[in-house]
């Protein structure tokens, strides 16, 4: 495969600011929080679709390869605080309020958050009055906020421990995490030329990916390996969260993972791209994804 974590990590990581002055304590924490690994899954799909339509290669499109992942680690430092999820593990090590305390985890997540917007502003002068660039700052701005990803996390934390309707689990789903997936996957395409009825495709495609991941990320909460998952095992259950599993079963969730992945393959090879290995690589990926156990 082309495109791998470790060559994503050379990208990112050259946004990721070095801790020292007074406030090295917080950068020390955002660096280590960004370094814990992970899939690195968010900026190697931007890049594959902007890759399926421009291959050159693109600074502007590499500060939102990082941006996305901080815009992503900051939802994980904040998710595993002692009022949400209540995590001590992370990628297999202590999470960040564990090893810097709940005050520095905080203002970690939040300096991550930030820290993204400042580095993906920097497209403005990389591709100065362009107005793919601008798209993809409304994307990244829009699809981890309010009416996304905040939006799911909401609706979740205010449900805790109660029960959801179908609906409502929908909801939390297709914005606490699928959001951030569209957005990967737009802020990608529109940057490498992408047209309108592409990047529909692409929101549809990359939907259907994030419901996927999410419902797959619910099965192995029950039966995967904590050795390879890296986190506790059974922590919907200790938080009493319902999930597309409590709900409906094992079976059917297997079922429909598999539809959700049919369905998300089917809409990126109708894609009409430049680069047809490049859309082969993010179809591999996309199967990779439903099919992994961690």
């Amino acid at each position: 495969m082309k495109y791998s974590a470790k060559d994503i990590e050379k990208i990112i990581f050259k946004y990721i600011p070095t801790a020292k002055g007074y406030q090295a304590k917080v950068m020390e924490a955002m660096e280590y929080a960004v370094n814990a690994g992970g899939k690195r899954l968010r900026p190697m799909m931007m890049q594959m679709c902007h890759d399926m339509y421009d291959d050159r290669d693109d600074e502007a499109l590499h500060v939102f390869m990082a941006a996305i992942e901080m815009i992503h680690t900051y939802s994980l430092i904040h998710d595993d605080l002692p009022a949400l999820d209540n995590d001590d593990l992370r990628r297999g090590k202590p999470t960040v309020h564990v090893k810097f305390g709940e005050d520095i985890a905080i203002l970690a997540g939040d300096g991550l958050l930030n820290y993204a917007y400042e580095t993906a502003a920097k497209a403005f002068t990389i591709r100065p009055a362009d107005s793919a660039v601008e798209q993809a700052y409304i994307y990244l701005a829009s699809k981890p906020g309010i009416y996304g990803m905040i939006g799911g996390q909401t609706l979740d934390v205010m449900k805790s421990g109660k029960q959801l309707s179908d609906a409502e689990l929908e909801y939390i789903y297709i914005n606490k995490t699928s959001a951030l997936i569209e957005c990967a996957m737009m802020v990608g395409a529109v940057l490498g030329g992408a047209d309108k009825e592409e990047l529909l495709l692409i929101e549809q495609a990359a939907r259907a990916v994030g419901i996927a991941f999410q419902v797959k990320d619910d099965i192995l909460d029950i039966v995967g390996d904590e050795a390879l998952l890296g986190k506790p095992v059974n922590s919907d259950e200790k938080n009493k969260k319902t999930t597309y599993v409590t709900l409906h079963g094992m079976e059917k969730s297997a079922a429909y993972v598999e539809e959700l992945s049919e369905n998300a393959v089917r809409l990126i090879d109708s894609l009409s791209v430049k680069n047809e290995d490049v859309k082969r690589e993010l179809i591999w990926l996309v199967k990779k994804l439903i099919d992994r156990d961690k």
